[in-house]
């Protein structure tokens, strides 16, 4: 599975040049690693992001966003968001900072 390099482009705009930022090729696409632990990823046009339960279920009522699963089996505490849901850079950002807090509630890999 490829990825949007465009909407790849847009994410490391957002998440800045932090040191406890990495890149890793998962899923067939792409995954964005914050402090060891997977925060957020692209398969093609969608984003895949790490919220934790409560807020992925909240996620869940949003426009454009749908559970991750790859497998029929839905990932608990994660979703994905389709294109038009991430469409401005503000949505984007939104979407983001929501996985990010996440991440900074869990202990450093």
């Amino acid at each position: 599975m490829a990825y949007s390099e465009r909407l790849a482009s847009r994410i490391r705009n957002i998440l800045g040049e932090d040191e406890d930022v990495d890149e890793r090729n998962m899923f067939g696409g792409l995954a964005f690693m914050v402090r060891g632990h997977m925060c957020c990823g692209l398969i093609r046009d969608d984003v895949m992001l790490r919220l934790g339960a409560d807020r992925a279920e909240d996620a869940l009522r949003e426009r454009h966003v749908r559970p991750m699963d790859f497998t029929g089996r839905p990932m608990k505490g994660y979703v994905f968001v389709s294109a038009p849901g991430v469409k401005t850079d503000a949505k984007l950002a939104r979407w983001l900072r929501l996985a990010r807090e996440f991440i900074e509630t869990l202990p450093p890999k």
